[in-house]
């Protein structure tokens, strides 16, 4: 297991728990942030007996967004470039590209880019008191890490350039309304009830979750025949899987099946 100094990594069972952790910073992202989250989720990637992933925040905040010090001096457009091609999508990438399912427990404020952290997750559940904000016209700046294309993708261009052109927090309740956060707890219960549901998916066949996030991702920018196209040929690997035979054989059983997420 790697050493991280802004990172947290642990498992519990067959959960991976990925934290941001710089609270006094309100878990603010920066070139080692970046990275060393890029490295505990690939980890987790690559664990073999990691099923399931809650991405969290130390502290008060799940993630403050970039952390404003990286303009100072201002950087130059290439330099803005390179930081947000460089660092930004491999980060998103690796939880959209996660071949486990992945939930974002959001307290506090998920802001600028950390709010595109949360909206690349497969799923959202959100503290009572925690608000996503695209803050980036509050500055003067255009959402980036991938916020564009998640908000368009969950509640329409409308709404999406609402959210990004008034710049106020968007409440874990109107959140839940628009689409955006799958369950809205009392923050007390967040942590619990995200290990929870992580640890339910995890028993579930890693394998056909894996295959599913990748058809829906896919089905998102192809038409209709390209997408049963792709279903049909996700669908031939998934039927030569021993999760598969154990479904089958589980349901002819009347029990409970027992997946191994192989």
């Amino acid at each position: 297991m790697s050493a991280y100094e802004f990172v947290l990594f642990e498992k519990q069972d067959q959960v991976a728990i990925v934290s941001l952790n710089r609270p006094e910073r309100r878990n603010a992202l920066n070139e080692k942030v970046n990275r060393e989250l890029v490295t505990a989720l690939e980890e987790a990637a690559a664990d073999e007996d990691v099923r399931a992933v809650v991405l969290r925040g130390a502290g008060d905040s799940f993630c403050a967004g970039a952390d404003l010090a990286v303009f100072q001096p201002l950087p130059t457009a290439e330099q803005v470039y390179d930081g947000i091609w460089g660092q930004y999508l491999p980060m998103i990438q690796a939880i959209t590209m996660m071949p486990k399912p992945v939930i974002a427990a959001v307290n506090g404020v998920a802001a600028g880019a950390g709010a595109s952290l949360a909206l690349a997750c497969d799923l959202r559940v959100l503290a009572h008191d925690a608000a996503l904000l695209l803050a980036f016209s509050n500055i003067g700046l255009v959402p980036d890490a991938g916020a564009t294309w998640f908000l368009t993708r969950q509640v329409g261009y409308s709404r999406s350039f609402e959210i990004a052109a008034e710049g106020e927090k968007v409440t874990a309740e109107r959140c839940l309304e628009l689409g955006l956060a799958n369950k809205v707890v009392p923050a007390d219960n967040l942590q619990e009830i995200s290990l929870a549901w992580a640890f339910k998916l995890a028993k579930r066949p890693t394998r056909a979750l894996a295959m599913t996030k990748k058809a829906l991702q896919h089905a998102q920018v192809h038409d209709l025949p390209t997408t049963i196209d792709y279903e049909a040929r996700l669908q031939g690997q998934a039927v030569g899987s021993a999760d598969f035979q154990e479904g089958l054989v589980a349901f002819a059983d009347k029990r409970r099946p027992e997946f191994k997420g192989r």
